[in-house]
């Protein structure tokens, strides 16, 4: 399986390039937010959305200055999105250190997403780049819509297969979509083209996300111990979703039941993965991703061969052979 640093190969100088772009955002002359838009920033994970900008330009054109500007704005959304989903979701900890929600207060921490939002408003405005601006903000709607509509989901448990698809489609596909469209705008008018990364973009996403999913009820990494973090926060993911859909109604209501339960014991979430592993759950989920990512890769197939192809493709691989 290829890495991302193989991956970033074709774009190198420009990601190297985009450190200093994004750099710039994320400074403040207000004491407070400096530290915290500081902390942020030594903190960045893998950077794979202004890596597909990148990659999604140079497919398509050559990268420009618009280039860097579609992938500083994507980033400051994403990292915002970030910012605000540590409050929804309560979490005390991001990228193995502690969360901006958690050092500082919630309040602060949606002000701090919200700077970085407008930041990403005011570079597409200031660039004159009001289309990439209109792909973004479709992203910002979706991803809102999304996460309301998975809030008002869980509190039933009431979550079937086109619902679970409707969520992921409108979080997770939407950003990696607007990453792969705003790449190819950047460089190109061609709305086909366009049209054709955005649904690059969108079926990556997918088959990112049902992997996410999988990962959870997997074995985690060296300690070889289970997960389940879903379980714990009463998160219902395509594995549990069609475990679900073939158990006999008792069967059904009791792992509802632990399921729906604010403290579940280590015996009760691994009796809910055995459960999801013996009903094929996770069979049904790797099968749903690989129809998604052959997706992506039948896209890819309409452009000529190419050092950019061919990292592309490897990171649609990476996607779903990823432990973690």
């Amino acid at each position: 399986m290829a890495d991302l640093s193989d991956i970033r190969m074709p774009v190198k100088n420009e990601m190297a390039q985009f450190e200093s772009y994004f750099g710039k955002t994320m400074q403040s002359e207000i004491p407070l937010l400096k530290i915290i838009l500081n902390y942020i920033f030594r903190r960045k994970g893998k950077q794979i959305r202004p890596l597909l900008v990148f990659l999604s330009a140079k497919l398509n054109g050559e990268i420009k200055e618009p280039t860097y500007t579609a992938a500083t704005f994507i980033e400051l959304l994403h990292t915002a999105s970030i910012v605000h989903d540590d409050v929804v979701d309560d979490a005390s900890e991001r990228r193995g250190a502690l969360s901006v929600k958690a050092l500082w207060n919630s309040k602060i921490a949606v002000l701090v997403g919200d700077y970085m939002l407008s930041q990403g408003l005011l570079i597409s405005i200031e660039k004159n780049r009001i289309d990439m601006l209109e792909i973004i903000s479709e992203a910002v709607k979706s991803m809102a819509e999304g996460e309301l509509l998975q809030l008002q989901k869980s509190r039933k448990l009431d979550i079937r297969e086109k619902d679970y698809f409707k969520i992921i489609s409108s979080k997770t596909a939407a950003l990696i979509a607007a990453c792969c469209a705003c790449g190819a705008r950047s460089v190109t008018d061609d709305q086909e083209k366009i049209q054709l990364m955005k649904e690059f973009g969108e079926n990556t996403g997918i088959a990112f996300q049902i992997k996410d999913d999988i990962l959870d009820y997997e074995s985690n990494g060296l300690t070889g111990k289970i997960a389940g973090n879903d379980i714990k926060e009463r998160k219902i993911t395509l594995p549990l979703i069609h475990s679900l859909e073939l158990a006999p109604i008792l069967q059904k209501r009791h792992i509802l039941s632990i399921v729906r339960s604010k403290k579940k014991t280590k015996t009760q979430i691994a009796e809910v993965i055995d459960f999801v592993y013996s009903s094929g759950g996770l069979d049904y989920a790797e099968l749903k991703m690989n129809q998604y990512s052959d997706k992506a890769l039948a896209i890819l197939d309409s452009y000529p061969d190419s050092d950019v192809k061919d990292s592309l493709r490897k990171f649609v691989y990476f996607t779903i052979s990823r432990k973690k």
